[in-house]
């Protein structure tokens, strides 16, 4: 009996396939296919690990726009099919661009860099943290009520205040506005993703106000 290289059932689903069975190929044949099969799974991994990098920010590791809103629509379908809660938090971090603009382009990315790690080292395996573009942020936190959702994001909010970045042996700091949207069954990504970008600048103007009252 043939089966080189793959089990007996690999190699009959192989031939299936094909529409033929082990007496229609002989030895050499059959291993012939089996090297093809094998290339053809090679293939798979290696376009599989292509499309996985493709969704991936190089510089913080963290998903980009593609991958991240790829993942909220996933999250957004499970959320319809099973009544469960999540919710999509927006991140604006307050001060980058006086980062960039008076110590560089390699300050600014070393304070994304540690950004991005310390929303990767701060939430659960099952949630997602993408770079939405530029200093801004997105992090979808599944089987979250609209409550935890708010205290995660003042929790995340307090952690990038806090955080000290130190480049060129200068130490930086920034400030971060968060927005927080539970995710509604009726609506699509980009106008989840709206919605928590506008409870982002809400809670950018509150703090604004906060450190600087009216007279």
């Amino acid at each position: 009996m043939l089966g080189l290289g793959k089990s007996g059932a690999e190699t009959n689903a192989l031939l299936r396939g094909l529409g033929l069975t082990r007496s229609d190929v002989s030895n050499g044949g059959l291993r012939a296919l089996e090297r093809l099969a094998a290339e053809r799974d090679a293939l798979a991994r290696k376009l599989e690990a292509a499309e996985s990098l493709a969704d991936r920010d190089a510089l913080t590791a963290t998903l980009n726009r593609r991958g991240f809103m790829r993942e909220l629509h996933r999250t957004m379908s499970e959320v319809e099919r099973y009544k469960s809660s999540a919710a999509v938090l927006f991140i604006d971090l307050d001060g980058f661009k006086a980062v960039n603009d008076c110590y560089g382009h390699a300050a600014g990315d070393a304070v994304l860099k540690q950004i991005g790690r310390l929303l990767l080292d701060c939430v659960r395996e099952s949630d997602v943290v993408g770079r939405l573009g530029g200093d801004e942020f997105g992090v979808i936190l599944n089987r979250a009520a609209a409550e935890e959702a708010r205290v995660k994001a003042a929790s995340l909010g307090a952690r990038i205040n806090s955080a000290i970045v130190t480049h060129a042996g200068i130490a930086h700091r920034l400030g971060a506005s968060v927005g927080v949207h539970p995710i509604a069954v009726v609506e699509d990504p980009e106008t989840a993703i709206a919605r928590a970008d506008e409870a982002m600048y809400a809670d950018k103007y509150a703090r604004k106000a906060e450190a600087f009252p009216a007279f």
